[in-house]
């Protein structure tokens, strides 16, 4: 796989918190966010890496020098001497470019999306010149929205305005060998937003698939300490948790698998959004010969809020994402009542009971439980077995 990575922002908007290096290279949990980006790209197995860099260039080149062999790439860097742009800067580095796709990141964007998903889509739909990775979004005014029309033609771009639902860029692109006929009449320095999707729009080279995965844009001071709390609480540790001497792992679902919904509930599969480095995570301990089990409160089912059928939709396509990342849930139990002292429900021991009598070779001592409320812990305790408190939301 080859990727293009923008690195050259100048994090203008984040001047207040972090100063003094391109917004790649802004610290979260005590590494550069271009480390996530890598580290998404990592899964896919070896690649060739283009970093398109410009202001503060040393700061990127030198960390790379230092610590970029920790992954499994071949880099190379396409330096503007001027600021040439988004679609400028991707041209640039497009020039180094030795695949017939090339995927394109936004250096200060963390989208969890499938790429080979992505490229697959690209191909079947040989009229797009370029295909976007988008992202529905719920309640926003920061991004302009997307419109789709038949054969998954982005057909406009709206700018920003308050919408109640919407698609958005979510700046990952794949493009194809035939990516120049969308520079056309552009010099050297141009936006790729502006100058190149907004007015080649109407001519059905654009396509777009839909991702639910997590997605994070750390471009103002909100979103970066958003960035603090996530993945130095997810990424950096939900695969490094030590569980080495369990058998067989129980994990809460919202708050620890994907995110939560605050002060409502995931109905539907369009509303679930994978936290960073889940898909790491079960599928280093899938490899491991764990048994990974979901214990899961689902009380939007007993208010009536949705049905056991839409539950079960969800579930079926978290576990073919999950095992399309190398992982695997072993079985989802999960409690739609609403009274706090049904037995079933956590902190009860329900559900619990009922897995060891579906794997009576369970044994306590061998279990954890993970999760983010201390009603998990709880329920650990009452269990009698391990609890680990992983806290993934502020």
């Amino acid at each position: 796989m080859e990727a293009v990575i923008l690195a050259g922002g100048l994090g203008t908007r984040l001047r207040s918190v972090v100063s003094e290096v391109p917004k790649c290279m802004a610290p979260v949990g005590g590494r550069p966010f271009l480390w996530y980006l890598l580290r998404q790209l990592e899964r896919y197995g070896e690649g060739h890496v283009i970093l398109s860099v410009g202001y503060l260039r040393e700061v990127v080149k030198e960390w790379i020098r230092k610590e970029g062999s920790q992954f499994p790439f071949e880099y190379d860097f396409a330096e503007e001497e001027t600021p040439l742009g988004t679609g400028g800067g991707i041209r640039l580095a497009l020039e180094k470019a030795r695949e017939s796709e090339t995927l394109v990141l936004n250096g200060d964007t963390l989208f969890d999306v499938d790429l080979e998903g992505l490229v697959a889509h690209h191909r079947a739909h040989p009229e797009h010149l370029i295909t976007l990775a988008l992202k529905e979004m719920k309640d926003f005014s920061r991004y302009g929205t997307v419109e789709r029309g038949g054969n998954d033609t982005i057909t406009a771009f709206r700018e920003k305005a308050y919408c109640t639902e919407g698609l958005i860029n979510g700046g990952v692109y794949v493009l194809d060998s035939r990516r120049e006929r969308l520079f056309e009449g552009l010099g050297e320095r141009f936006s790729m937003e502006n100058d190149v999707l907004q007015k080649r729009v109407g001519e059905g080279l654009i396509g777009g698939m839909v991702s639910n995965g997590y997605f994070l844009d750390i471009g103002i001071p909100e979103d970066y300490r958003r960035a603090e709390t996530e993945l130095a609480g997810v990424q950096m540790r939900l695969s490094d948790l030590p569980v080495e001497e369990y058998r067989t792992l129980l994990l809460d679902r919202d708050g620890i698998l994907n995110r939560l919904r605050k002060n409502d509930y995931v109905k539907r599969w369009e509303e679930f959004e994978f936290l960073p480095g889940v898909f790491e995570a079960l599928a280093k301990w899938s490899g491991e010969g764990k048994r990974i089990l979901v214990v899961t409160n689902q009380r939007g089912i007993g208010k009536g809020l949705m049905s056991e059928g839409d539950l079960k939709e969800i579930h079926r396509r978290m576990v073919d994402e999950i095992e399309r990342h190398g992982g695997h849930i072993d079985r989802i139990y999960h409690c739609a009542s609403v009274s706090e002292a049904d037995p079933a429900r956590k902190p009860g021991t329900g559900m619990f009971e009922q897995a060891c009598r579906d794997y009576p070779e369970i044994r306590r001592e061998s279990c954890v439980m993970i999760g983010d409320s201390s009603s998990d812990m709880a329920f650990a305790q009452n269990c009698g077995i391990r609890g680990i408190l992983l806290r993934t939301e502020s």
